[in-house]
């Protein structure tokens, strides 16, 4: 099994969506899967120009010359895509936008077809006739886990025009909470073991349970004391910053 994995964060490894994306991308690695990570922070790539000559002209080929030349052989190679990133304004970075689209488009063909009872683009069918699984990975810093929603729902929609599988989100709910916890020494390693076992879940059988699922999203602090500790640090953090912030 082949992934190629996306890490969207501006902080990368030291970032808190990395905390919950290492374990699981682990997971896979000890189940035999041989994984391909990249941060988007890293990567030079334009943004799309939305003129579908990749589409219309070129095969799939867009014109502009990034690393994107490097990712598309990759991603016709691989079986799973993980599309990590931490939730910015209700959805997903820019850098990870910007990635999705030019992963996505090229594939893509200009004419319309009903599939499923909805209008969609028909896309490139892979020459080994294999199909995409697609996991999301994500992180916020808002306590409920309902905040994941519309990401949630906005990458279905991503898999459902792409016609390839959604396999999944493993999600992180006040994930700044879960770094300090672990510098404490306070009893959260489960959710990193729960998060590895997501991950040799997915390369083993294809699919992720719930219950794993559950247990990397699980609650770590009661909300009132999450809001309250939060503010407590800010306010800290700006007094050390002194006057003007």
């Amino acid at each position: 099994m082949k992934v190629l994995a996306f890490n969207s964060s501006p902080s990368m490894d030291r970032g808190n969506t990395a905390l919950i994306l290492n374990p699981f991308l682990k997971g896979m690695r000890e189940a035999g899967a041989d994984v391909d990570l990249f941060h988007t922070m890293n990567l030079k790539i334009h943004p799309c120009q939305g003129d579908f000559t990749c589409v219309i002209k070129t095969s799939g080929q867009c014109f502009q010359k990034d690393d994107m030349q490097m990712i598309y052989p990759k991603l016709d190679a691989a079986d799973v895509v993980v599309f990590a990133t931490p939730l910015y304004a209700d959805g997903m970075t820019g850098s990870m936008k910007n990635l999705v689209e030019r992963l996505w488009v090229p594939r893509g063909n200009p004419f319309l077809e009903v599939r499923d009872g909805h209008t969609r683009h028909p896309v490139q069918v892979r020459k080994d006739g294999k199909d995409i699984k697609v996991v999301l990975v994500s992180n916020c810093g808002f306590w409920e886990v309902d905040n994941f929603a519309p990401l949630v729902e906005h990458m279905k929609a991503i898999c459902r025009n792409m016609n390839v599988e959604f396999a999944g989100a493993v999600l992180r709910p006040h994930g700044p909470t879960l770094r300090m916890m672990l510098e404490t020494g306070a009893p959260v390693q489960d959710v990193l073991e729960a998060a590895e076992e997501a991950g040799h879940q997915l390369a083993r059988d294809g699919k992720m349970s719930e219950k794993t699922l559950g247990i990397v999203s699980r609650e770590l602090v009661p909300l009132e004391t999450y809001v309250e500790v939060h503010n407590q640090r800010l306010n800290q953090f700006l007094e050390k910053m002194g006057p003007g912030v």
